[in-house]
């Protein structure tokens, strides 16, 4: 077996990247947590527990759990190449200003990796950036020099984020995600997760346990650093939650809010090309924060059993996109519906499909409760929060295992545990 890859929805899971709920989640306000994406604050303590209940419900089945910030620490550790890369990448004249960028930038390669680590994915101020220089007897952020130099120093208060905190990162599906024997460092859709996926590229370009694995990279090309660029890849956007590789050399890619076409037919063609994939089925949906990405409304429970939400997988248009005859082609065709798309593509005479359990009020809750959210550990094998009594009373009904996990707290960035988790290692089925 490969090292790293993804090659189903269901086949045993063996290694996954989850984070820990941490100081990114202390920031949420109530007056920043839309602009951040969450519908509210959270008890930062009580998901910490919430959290930790879930990873070791995945560790009791025998799954290699690797925390994303243990993870960029190691590989800033191991590559002053790989800080330098993330600095430069994270801290520039569009985020931080023309006149500080090179001061910034300076000082935070002066910073421990445990220290960086903790301020790029929990957000930096400038009260602590100048606490953090006054230790290092730097004068960075000495206010007689910074507000004579820079308009955005002179011009805010102490308490603004230099680095913004990335509380989706919570959600480590999205940013980036395996696809067969490759991964896609994802260009994310809203400007408040964005820097995610460039914590992310530090991880794979950089950490030791990646820098001589063999995998490819969807996107960006690999080693092609300069084309990962987080402001501007006009509009062509893809995050990990409306990704999944479901076997038979075919993926299903939802057209979702977050994602579009034009990331759709990149991937595409970068999969085609290795020949990973023969078939990507892209699942046009509705547009609600409700249902977001395409698992937040359907996710694989076993070989042949899905759940679904019935009111919106009911109307998702589905096109099924094949290597075309000629070089810049493709094979595009309209499928009959989507169900009957998924059943072709991984070969079963019957799918079962176990909708959202309740009446309409109850399915509409559970849905919102992330009910068909659900990640498999191995067929036939799901967790799911607690919460959703009607639904997981269904999926058990239907011969389901189901290993529940609170969520009170986790769910109010809208994920469940197939968002909370970046699998990088899951058997065929």
């Amino acid at each position: 077996m490969s090292e790293f890859g993804v090659y189903s929805e269901v086949g045993k899971l063996r290694k996954v990247i989850v984070h820990r709920p941490d100081l990114e989640l202390q920031r949420l306000t109530p007056a920043n947590h839309d602009s951040l994406l969450f519908d509210d604050v959270l008890w930062v303590e009580h998901a910490q527990k919430e959290h930790d209940e879930f990873v070791a419900r995945m560790r009791e089945r025998g799954v290699e759990v690797y925390y994303v910030e243990k993870l960029m620490a190691e590989a800033l550790d191991a590559s002053e190449a790989g800080k330098q890369h993330v600095i430069e990448r994270t801290v520039t004249e569009m985020t931080v200003g023309w006149s500080i960028v090179d001061k910034l930038r300076e000082f935070l390669m002066h910073l421990d990796p445990e220290t960086l680590t903790r301020h790029l994915i929990g957000g930096l101020t400038g009260a602590e950036a100048r606490v953090y220089a006054d230790r290092l007897g730097l004068n960075t952020f000495d206010p007689e020099v910074t507000d004579r130099i820079s308009l955005i120093a002179a011009a805010t208060d102490q308490d603004y984020f230099i680095l913004p905190p990335l509380p989706n990162t919570l959600f480590t599906r999205d940013s980036s995600c395996w696809i067969y024997n490759g991964v896609s460092l994802n260009p994310m859709y809203w400007p408040a997760r964005r820097l995610e996926a460039v914590n992310m590229a530090l991880i794979y370009k950089f950490h030791p346990m990646f820098v001589n694995a063999d995998f490819n990279f969807w996107y960006p090309p690999m080693g092609d650093d300069d084309r990962f660029n987080v402001e501007d890849f006009g509009k062509a956007s893809l995050e990990g939650g409306d990704v999944m590789p479901i076997g038979n050399k075919t993926v299903l890619i939802g057209m979702s809010e977050r994602s579009t076409g034009q990331m759709i037919e990149q991937i595409a063609k970068a999969l085609f090309e290795k020949e990973a994939a023969e078939r990507v089925i892209a699942c046009q949906m509705t547009r609600d924060r409700a249902h977001m990405h395409l698992d937040t409304v359907f996710t694989f429970l076993d070989r042949d059993a899905v759940t679904i939400y019935p009111p919106v997988v009911d109307q998702i248009k589905a096109y099924s996109v094949r290597p075309g005859k000629k070089e810049r082609d493709f094979d595009v065709t309209k499928e009959k519906s989507f169900l009957d798309a998924v059943k072709d593509a991984i070969g079963v005479k019957n799918l079962r499909v176990i909708p959202t359990g309740g009446n309409e009020y109850q399915q509409a809750r559970e849905q919102w409760d992330d009910g068909n959210n659900t990640v498999a550990l191995e067929p036939g094998v799901v967790i799911a929060y607690r919460k959703n009594t009607y639904t997981n009373k269904a999926f058990r009904n239907a011969g389901i295992e189901v290993i529940e996990i609170d969520g009170f707290e986790l769910g109010k960035g809208r994920g469940g545990g197939h968002c909370m988790t970046c699998p990088i290692l899951r058997d065929p089925v």
